[in-house]
């Protein structure tokens, strides 16, 4: 992620405007109606524990507007790979879901689409960022999209606070070259990305391949069993090939001779019939779990430390794309494609995914994106859905509607969503168990040193360009985590110590 260093040659011209025009004054923030927008980094939910409500209309205008800023290019994850495979499951999951690919032998075509998350469609591959990891189960009851990251954790726990921070991690909209000023200026807002952060500026933001990086859910999701019961559930995909990461240097040595390394790592070991497997993990929690931990499970910035893994199956990539627009481009993954008997938990930030994914495919490819090839389901479709764009449909009956006698459809009993109890009001406030910085320590002190020491550089390399008060705050999160963390950091960044101390004692974790 390039940044404007001090001795850029537009800082001058920059400082110089903003001495002109002193300091900005506060304007009430407004929806596009000119209402004015009451909080705008909460989303409305049922309760302190419940589902995200629809009727947040300053939520569904963020992300509708988000997801219209760009076209064709995806807005996130426009830089991407991807290859088809089969996913075959080990272990009888019938106890917690009873969708069938987890019967044990079950083979299920997949198509993975691996990615960069900010960058764009032409960008080196060597840059600073995490990858998206989203693989599509073709199953026998209609395609599953599970759309992660390699990793575990992101930087905000809102769907609501989403293209605020996409925004502040791109280009800056005046001169369309990077400013990591910009980034931190947002960040010092959000202590809940600190960990995240830290994982972006180790070296496993810039890993060595996308065969060599592991996959993760960030949400957890609901395994619904026949008695309606439900389980809450992380999902992890673990390279067969290791995890291997690029230090700054390697960075630097590949992208002066490879503009798309990761790509043609992935294309040409399956060329070679070198197939990638990852091993698909899962951790589950009871619902009464929840409530015994310091931290909110359901919080998309945190891990689940010392919950058992338990391996259900494995993919293996073999077939390379035959066209790459028409599959790896076109390809409509969301995390709304869900199958009976895996449901959304009510993590916020998956909340908010469940509709803007699928809108932005929407607008990106059409209406009737569903029926290309790439993402046609097994199951059959049967609906009342019509016209649109481009549809390549053969209807031919004047039934499109249900109930109808004259072409009943009928809904399926199984199927249905499971309850979820609720209680309170509706409310806007932030979640009851924050711990934003232990987290960050643990994976800090879990880096070796060598690690440990190209995350110091990377990370206070980048903050040196943050405004001098965001800079600080930036640095009392890192030495709220970790006292050695924040003290490398700090004298990287060229900060004050004794500031960055007197920030951090009034923090709580």
């Amino acid at each position: 992620m390039p940044a404007i260093r001090p001795s850029h040659p537009l800082l001058p011209l920059l400082c110089a405007a903003l001495l002109v025009s002193g300091p900005l004054q506060a304007a009430p923030l407004t929806r596009d109606n000119g209402a004015a927008v009451g909080d705008n980094q909460h989303s409305q939910t049922a309760g302190a524990a419940g589902p995200t409500l629809l009727q947040d209309v300053q939520l569904i205008q963020k992300l509708q507007r988000f997801d219209r800023e760009r076209t064709p290019e995806r807005v996130v994850h426009a830089r991407g790979t991807g290859a088809h495979g089969e996913f075959t499951a080990f272990e009888d999951l019938s106890a917690l879901t009873m969708a069938p690919l987890f019967t044990p032998g079950e083979k299920t075509p997949v198509f993975v689409r691996f990615s960069s998350v900010i960058h764009g469609l032409h960008s080196p591959e060597t840059l600073r960022d995490p990858r998206g990891f989203a693989t599509r189960f073709y199953t026998s009851t209609g395609n599953w999209d599970l759309v992660g990251n390699n990793f575990p954790t992101f930087f905000i726990r809102d769907a609501i606070k989403f293209p605020d921070m996409v925004h502040a991690f791109k280009p800056d909209p005046r001169h369309n070259l990077g400013n990591d000023a910009r980034r931190f200026d947002l960040l010092s807002h959000m202590p809940e990305a600190t960990r995240t952060l830290t994982l972006l500026y180790s070296n496993e933001g810039t890993p060595k391949s996308y065969r060599h990086m592991d996959g993760n859910s960030v949400h957890a999701y609901k395994f619904i069993n026949a008695k309606g019961e439900a389980t809450y559930v992380k999902f992890r995909w673990k390279s067969l090939q290791g995890r291997e990461n690029l230090n700054p240097k390697s960075v630097e040595q590949i992208q002066g001779k490879n503009f798309s390394h990761m790509t043609e790592d992935l294309v040409t070991a399956i060329d070679r019939g070198e197939y990638p497997k990852w091993d698909l993990y899962i951790q589950t929690l009871e619902p009464e779990q929840l409530d015994g931990f310091d931290f909110d499970p359901l919080d998309a910035t945190k891990i689940w430390p010392n919950v058992p893994e338990r391996r259900v199956g494995q993919m293996v990539l073999n077939r390379n794309v035959g066209n790459f627009f028409q599959e790896t481009e076109q390809v409509a993954l969301a995390p709304s494609n869900l199958i009976a008997d895996i449901e959304p938990s009510e993590d916020r930030l998956l909340q908010g995914r469940l509709f803007s994914y699928a809108d932005t495919q929407m607008y990106r490819v059409g209406a009737n994106a569903n029926s290309l090839p790439i993402n046609q389901p097994r199951a059959a479709v049967s609906n009342g859905n019509q016209d649109g764009a481009l549809n390549p449909g053969r209807t031919r009956s004047m039934v499109n509607y249900q109930p109808s006698r004259l072409q009943p459809r009928t809904t399926s009993e199984s199927a249905r969503y499971s309850q979820l109890p609720l209680s309170g009001t509706t409310q806007q406030q932030g979640i009851a168990r924050a711990q934003n910085f232990k987290q960050a320590g643990e994976l800090y002190r879990a880096y070796s040193k060598s690690e440990q020491r190209d995350l110091v550089n990377s990370f206070g390399q980048s903050l040196a360009a943050a405004d001098d008060e965001s800079k600080h705050i930036i640095l009392s999160y890192l030495y709220k985590a970790d006292v050695d963390y924040g003290t490398a950091v700090t004298k990287v960044a060229k900060g004050d110590i004794r500031q960055v101390k007197i920030l951090a004692a009034s923090l709580q974790d």
